[in-house]
């Protein structure tokens, strides 16, 4: 059985929001959209995120999506949740300024979600929609859902003090 996934986000995330509704609908999951309903340029996102982290902290093995335009605001928001542990997607690959330039490797988006789930149990998504594409959102959602918490002691034992 699959976990049940929480949705929410402001006016920036909302088309975003639907697109993501649907993949994951489209692979069985079971999901609650806990808005925005309407798309409203003065909506605020602590009013549909903090009830989202809410949920998936009260909810053991539930997972939660929030969106918003950078995904900052909405991961602190949740963040301040007890249980809740948000994890930010800015795209699958970002240079990193000086290390690009003497040659080393651009920082991968998708290693980023993929050790938020192994190594902090990450359990709500951020999505700054305003840096990423639909397919590379569904994308990143995908991987976060299928990512197993590793369970190994020193991120249980870390995770245990906050």
């Amino acid at each position: 059985m699959s976990p049940k996934i929480y949705f929410a986000a402001d006016h920036a995330g909302f088309a975003l929001k639907h697109v993501l509704v649907e993949a994951l609908r489209s692979l069985g999951y079971e999901t609650e959209d806990l808005g925005a309903h309407a798309l409203s340029p003065e909506d605020d996102y602590p009013d549909f995120i903090t009830p989202c982290a809410e949920k998936v902290a009260s909810e053991p093995g539930a997972f939660g999506v929030v969106i918003g335009g950078s995904g900052q605001g909405e991961a602190m928001c949740a963040n301040r949740v007890k249980g809740a542990r948000a994890a930010v997607f800015y795209g699958p690959r970002k240079a990193v300024g000086e290390l690009e330039r003497e040659g080393s490797a651009a920082v991968d988006g998708f290693d980023i979600v993929r050790l938020a789930r192994a190594h902090n149990d990450a359990n709500i998504l951020s999505i700054g929609s305003r840096f990423v594409s639909s397919e590379e959102a569904v994308e990143a959602l995908e991987l976060f859902l299928s990512t197993p918490f590793s369970s190994i002691e020193r991120h249980t034992r870390r995770i245990a003090k906050y």
